[in-house]
């Protein structure tokens, strides 16, 4: 399993994650994870309270693509956990977006939980959810889509996903919270038969910490992968095109 690796020394390792690859075993993904690539290049991992997780102090959804930090010693592993506990972890997304938000700017801040009607998704729960926040930044307006600079301030499951499901905005290609699973170039009338995307247009962008054991702050970065910018492309050239047509027939 190749893996991009972005930062290494003795405790820890900054990787990568491409979309698909589930980040530790579990059910149903018993092999072909994160982990598994780890120890298949011989790479020590710091115990954890769970076996199948060795090193893992966070988690990227399975269809999330970018920065993820692992430890490769206990010690690391027992001072990063936290760093990213209580906050200490600044964490940056990029996102394409269903629809447009309506502010350039803002802060969600929407408890979540456990959706009781499918047990696979979470939901606003204002009552018994976990407090959970939000920062976005509107990059781009592009059509019907938007490209967005996503910040968590906490860390739940789907969080982001379900911040911008709440804003009528959800993540593009999102097989739980959106419309489509898949985009194709003919839903924005362009050629071509292969998907522009396949998954959720969301990518960890970039992520700071303190080293666990210099304590210097580090800002590790990864590069938004080609189908979130090949979709991007794509949109550019539809909202171009739906301008060019309000132009011809305002005149």
């Amino acid at each position: 399993i190749p893996l991009s690796v972005i930062f290494e020394d003795e405790w820890l390792l900054v990787v990568d994650k491409p979309a698909g690859m589930v980040v530790h075993p579990a059910r149903g993904n018993w092999s072909g994870t994160l982990v598994n690539a780890l120890l298949h290049r011989g790479t020590h991992l710091a115990a954890t309270s769970s076996p199948a997780r060795p090193g893992i102090v966070h988690r990227l959804d399975q269809f999330t693509s970018g920065v993820i930090v692992c430890a490769k010693s206990d010690e690391a592993y027992a001072r990063l956990g936290p760093q990213f506990e209580y906050r200490r972890v600044q964490k940056e997304y990029l996102a394409i977006t269903e629809g447009q938000p309506e502010l350039d700017e803002d802060e969600i801040d929407l408890p979540l939980g456990v959706d009781p009607a499918n047990r696979e998704k979470v939901a606003v729960r204002l009552i018994g959810g976990r407090r959970s926040i939000t920062r976005y930044h509107v990059i781009e307006r592009l059509g019907g889509h938007a490209f967005v600079r996503v910040e968590p301030k906490t860390g739940r499951t789907h969080q982001i996903r379900v911040h911008l499901l709440s804003i009528r905005c959800p993540v593009l290609c999102d097989r739980l919270y959106s419309s489509r699973s898949k985009l194709l170039p003919a839903d924005l009338g362009l050629p071509g038969d292969e998907p522009l995307l396949a998954r959720q247009a969301l990518h960890a962008h970039r992520l700071s910490l303190e080293h666990p054991r210099t304590g210097e702050r580090m800002t590790f970065e990864a590069q938004m992968p080609g189908d979130m910018a090949r979709t991007l492309e794509a949109l550019r050239r539809q909202a171009e095109g739906w301008s060019a047509e309000q132009g011809a027939g305002s005149g």
